[in-house]
């Protein structure tokens, strides 16, 4: 009888499995966990398929060390998406698998779960008689109508009650009479919020569809302006969907947008079992809340792109908030896309996908337009008299500004802080100044390891790299001639600030960026403050261009509006106006009005005329059509072959052999010069790439398939490759 072979991944860049022998005895099941040997070392797998047979010879296999008798990690439904993504992006099966798992499940020892923090009665617990209990068992009794009254308590409020609680906790909970729960005080699982607020006439009809939908694949685009209430959309859909007994699965873009999309969820859910997935989480919590998504506890999963492989068993309904976010690309190791694995799920497990934006991708819109996503559009904002924002522009060439900020943006400032409203001063740079320079003989503080110059942070005296992280401190000459008079240009949030305290002394002042939000629960304070009125002049980066909704914001002013104008990246004016569109949105969302002012140098460029009408479908009919006449996406698909290596000639000569060996597998793909990245240089590692490109997806995946096998083939020389499907940065 032959023994057991099991194909095991593993998180190594090879694309392949590993056989290994079924230890005697042994049930093993697809999706289990298991520590294999691995040359000198251990490592954890995850058996993938069991078989009788194996192409290494009987004498070589080795056996599995260990089988971890956990639930299977991985369904069959995530497998499929897993063997997806591993052979759409071209990457190793392994490596796909390991990045939809926790840390805690990569190492190899048995997973150990963080204690439960809150507790309350089950159906069971609540029906109980205190009164039947044993007349010594008094901390017990205690303990049942201190979670009857309260409705859930925190362990340390139950130990409190006596040092022998935990005992009697333990008990209870083996009896089935106390469960874990999520700190929430109602038992009924869809209680519902008080306060839910009047829909519109197109947040109604929205709804109307969404929910309708349910129980079949439909991808919807929700394209709402800023403030048209896509969030209580979604709201009222998951509603019905967790009525039908489904799970639902909520995306977003960056960490600093769950904590608030996830205390509006919890408000409207009370009692409903919500878990959050991002890498803010420590390793305990993220374990904790990805197997109560798995074993079906959590009904709601909020995340970040990670969360996109969550397993859910009855998942029912997708929502991938700011669908457009170039977040939802990840750009290291598996270079996925969140929101396009997500229409695949939605499509493999047969459910709606709602993609909610102010801004849609143009490849969205394009596919809306196309019929193949149902367009429901929100052109109003949800508050009754809420109009949106005035937006106009100061022309810069003809202005002395302060340290970049000009006398009518300082003027409308002052305005706003005498009637007692917020204002937001929006600049998407950080620090002091990104260049230091010497007037004498022109040199520039560049940093050594990257192709970028190295920001002034003037408060810390430090030089930083925003590339690779390195730092220095800010000479006191200039280290090429020795002139002690160096020059700080351009400006960034610091500076701003800085320049703010000076001409408006009275103001209160709080500056809102990766810097200052690095510490541990800054950001929530300092969005606390805000809300709280305690802040008259907000100065911010894109931490702040999305997602808030400030009461008393009445102005946005937007400082250094004219980079994107410069760049060579096609891409570049679409993101510009979405996030030019998103910190508009910031001001009058309730009944106060918005005004936004714009520095430009440009104010009759098409960009600014169609922000200024808050008229996205014009904006991307023309972005469309000189992508069409450009034969870019969403008109043609794209991969890059990516490399890096210390020596640029090292990247540029693998690179060129790279596009000989694609010669004669399809004349439908395209392929391009190879030529260094934007950013040449990162961390000491010169970088470059290869484009390639077919008006055929299917071509290129097939091209793709044969070219990549030709690529493995190649003397690298210490050159480090990878390929980029769909890829939004060069």
């Amino acid at each position: 009888m032959k023994p057991l072979i099991a194909k095991v991944a593993l998180d190594v860049p090879l694309d392949k499995l590993f056989d290994y022998l079924a230890p005697e005895g042994e049930l093993l099941q697809v999706g289990q966990r298991v520590s294999v040997p691995f040359g000198p070392r251990k490592m954890v797998g995850v058996i993938v398929a069991l078989g009788k047979h194996s192409d290494v010879l009987p004498a070589r296999l080795k056996a599995i060390a260990h089988v971890f008798h956990e639930t299977p990690l991985l369904s069959p439904e995530i497998f499929r998406l897993l063997h997806f993504c591993s052979d759409y992006y071209h990457h190793p099966l392994g490596e796909v698998i390991f990045n939809a798992l926790p840390t805690a499940v990569r190492q190899t020892k048995p997973l150990t779960l963080p204690k439960a923090e809150y507790f309350r009665l089950s159906e069971a617990g609540r029906q109980a008689d205190p009164a039947g209990l044993p007349a010594r068992a008094v901390v017990k009794r205690r303990l049942l109508l201190a979670l009857r009254e309260a409705g859930s308590l925190r362990r340390e409020d139950l130990i409190a009650l006596s040092p022998s609680a935990g005992t009697a906790l333990k008990s209870f909970i083996g009896q089935g009479w106390v469960e874990e729960c999520d700190g929430s005080t109602s038992t009924s699982p869809l209680a519902p919020a008080k306060g839910e607020p009047e829909l519109n006439p197109a947040q109604h009809q929205a709804v109307e569809a969404l929910c309708a939908a349910l129980g079949a694949f439909r991808p919807f685009l929700l394209h709402g302006v800023t403030g048209s209430g896509k969030t209580e959309v979604y709201l009222r859909t998951v509603v019905a969907a967790l009525q039908q007994g489904a799970q639902v699965l909520v995306l977003v873009p960056e960490i600093n947008l769950t904590p608030q999309l996830e205390q509006r969820f919890r408000a409207r859910f009370p009692a409903t079992r919500l878990v959050s997935l991002h890498s803010n989480l420590s390793d305990g919590e993220r374990l904790k809340n990805y197997l109560a998504a798995q074993s079906g506890q959590a009904q709601i999963v909020l995340g970040t792109r990670l969360a996109v492989f969550a397993p859910l068993p009855r998942l029912g309904l997708i929502i991938v908030d700011e669908e457009h976010d170039a977040s939802f690309k990840q750009q290291e190791g598996l270079r996925y896309s969140a929101r396009d694995v997500a229409m695949i799920r939605a499509k493999q497990v047969g459910i709606p996908i709602v993609l909610g934006s102010a801004t849609p991708a143009l490849e969205t819109w394009h596919n809306a337009l196309a019929g193949r996503y149902a367009l429901s559009s929100l052109p109003e904002r949800a508050v009754a008299g809420a109009a949106p924002p005035d937006i106009r522009f100061i022309d810069t060439r003809r202005l002395k500004l302060e340290d970049g900020l000009s006398e009518p943006l300082l003027a409308a400032l002052r305005a706003c802080i005498a009637r007692g409203e917020q204002s937001l001063v929006f600049i998407n740079r950080r620090g002091y100044a990104p260049v230091l320079m010497c007037g004498q003989c022109a040199w520039i503080c560049a940093c050594h390891r990257c192709s970028g110059r190295l920001v002034a942070h003037l408060r810390e005296r430090r030089l930083r790299c925003h590339h690779c992280g390195h730092e220095s401190r800010i000479p006191a000459a200039c280290p090429s001639c020795g002139n002690p008079d160096l020059t700080l240009l351009g400006h960034g949030t610091q500076r701003v600030e800085d320049t703010l305290e000076r001409l408006l002394p009275d103001a209160r002042i709080l500056r809102v960026d990766r810097d200052s939000a690095r510490r541990k629960n800054a950001l929530p304070v300092m969005l606390k403050q805000i809300h709280d009125g305690e802040v008259d002049v907000v100065v911010g980066t894109q931490i702040l261009a999305k997602g808030h909704d400030f009461k008393k914001l009445t102005l946005v002013g937007v400082v250094n509006a004219d980079g994107a104008l410069y760049s060579a990246d096609f891409r570049a004016v679409e993101r510009m106006f979405a996030q030019l569109m998103q910190v508009a949105g910031r001001a009058g969302r309730a009944e106060l009005s918005g005004e936004v002012l714009i520095q430009t140098q440009f104010p009759d460029h098409p960009l600014f005329l169609a922000l200024q009408r808050h008229d996205y479908p014009a904006f991307a009919e023309s972005q469309l059509a000189e992508r069409r006449q450009a034969d870019f996406p969403p008109y043609c698909h794209q991969a890059l072959l990516r490399a890096e290596a210390p020596q640029l000639e090292s990247v540029l000569t693998f690179l060129r052999e790279a596009a000989k060996s694609a010669a004669g597998l399809d004349d439908k793909v395209a392929v391009f010069d190879p030529t260094p990245a934007q950013m040449a240089r990162i961390a000491g590692k010169e970088r470059a790439h290869l484009l390639v490109q077919s008006a055929s997806r299917a071509a290129l995946q097939a091209f793709l398939k044969s070219w990549r096998s030709r690529i493995a083939a190649l003397e690298t020389r210490n050159v480090r490759w990878t390929l980029d499907i769909d890829p939004l940065e060069f």
